[in-house]
């Protein structure tokens, strides 16, 4: 086991297990024993679902007062994909570099965290809880992980005070944003209806594509609205349209779009479902037989408004930085958008720009810098 006061042996024991999601690979459990070697009692929850892959979730607590300040994050990692210069999970460190699949998304700032605990319980109790909620599933469907230890801790009488989330949430430079919501998420499968017949008949036909288009057309045709103050303005974006007709003298039976929204808090998933079936049946002419629609929501638009713990977390990049981070709302959704209903939670952890590409890196000096920002975060929620 590595030294625990130091980010980066955990880092590069945790990047060597090759936790492709739904593969855990050992990595959590690499995670458990460090824990467990600072005094934290540690339960491994695993979760099914039909339909959906088992995934290993931990949950680790070092205290059993209130108030209780979690950590969550995941060892879970996209595939590695192709053109790497280093191995994907070799955890080299080249010229104050360290390589690997996670070492930003978000591995290294698990490491962080745990190197800040095991540096204040060096120096001081604590007057309270740390816990853990590491799943393995955040960049998988998000089923068997995050949400269902949740529903676990309720079920125990457990509860979280407030929560840092260690995703890599600074564009470029340590210190540049913290995110303090997410926006919603709904994913619309449409398609239109019609009878295949020959080119050369079209009235013995009826052709779903114009029908398609129009519809598409609608839904994008003016703004959803003109963002608020803590979001950007709501977003939908049609991602596929296929017909999957290989003659050139066929009329297509159906034909079928996919599109997603990306929204704020004007708005919820009803009210955007409502409004996306009203439009394709204005459209129709009121036929809804001429079109299927089905969504898929991946969660809704949340803030946590500025206050205690994002001043908490300001005030360590500040001291550390000398930045002040720009509190946001962008970017795509994390397992913060669970916790939010259980506690204040905010988003800050490495920087983001290698994640999910060939040779993901975070800076040596970034991880130690990291690793002192969570510990004067620790210092400053239980002062």
């Amino acid at each position: 086991m590595s030294d625990l006061l130091d980010p980066l042996g955990l880092a590069q024991d945790l990047i060597r297990r090759p936790s492709v999601t739904p593969e855990d690979a050992g990595a959590l459990a690499v995670l458990e024993e460090s824990l467990t070697a600072l005094g934290f009692t540690c339960h491994r929850l695993r979760f099914s679902d039909v339909d959906t892959p088992d995934i290993d979730n931990l949950y680790a607590r070092l205290g059993t007062e209130g108030p209780n300040l979690c950590f969550a994050g995941h060892t879970d990692v996209v595939p590695t994909g192709d053109g790497w210069t280093v191995d994907p999970f070799g955890a080299e460190v080249r010229d104050g570099v360290l390589y690997g699949r996670g070492a930003a998304d978000m591995k290294g700032a698990i490491a962080a965290f745990t190197a800040a605990v095991a540096r204040r319980l060096a120096d001081a109790p604590l007057p309270g809880s740390i816990s853990f909620l590491i799943t393995g599933d955040e960049e998988g469907p998000a089923v068997n992980g995050t949400r269902k230890v949740l529903d676990w801790l309720t079920e125990r009488g457990e509860t979280l005070d407030a929560c840092i989330v260690g995703e890599p949430t600074n564009p470029r430079t340590l210190g540049d944003m913290m995110k303090i919501g997410r926006r919603g998420s709904v994913t619309g499968y449409l398609t239109a209806w019609g009878t295949q017949g020959h080119v050369a008949y079209p009235h013995l036909a009826d052709n779903p594509i114009p029908r398609l288009m129009a519809m598409l057309g609608a839904l994008i045709d003016k703004p959803l609205d003109d963002g608020t103050p803590h979001f950007q303005p709501s977003s939908l974006q049609v991602t596929t349209i296929d017909v999957g007709n290989p003659a050139t003298n066929v009329i297509p039976g159906s034909a079928k779009a996919t599109f997603n929204i990306r929204f704020n808090d004007i708005h919820t998933p009803d009210s955007l479902t409502a409004w996306v079936r009203e439009t394709c049946d204005r459209v129709c002419g009121g036929d809804a037989g001429l079109y299927d629609l089905r969504f898929a929501v991946s969660g809704d638009a949340f803030v946590t408004p500025p206050g205690a713990l994002s001043a908490l977390i300001s005030d360590a990049v500040q001291a550390e930085t000398g930045r002040t981070p720009e509190l946001s709302t962008s970017g795509g959704t994390s397992d913060a958008r669970f916790i939010k209903d259980a506690c204040a939670v905010v988003e800050f952890g490495l920087v983001g720009q290698s994640m999910h590409k060939k040779d993901e890196n975070v800076r040596l000096d970034d991880l130690e810098a990291l690793t002192r920002i969570y510990r004067r975060v620790i210092d400053g929620f239980f002062s």
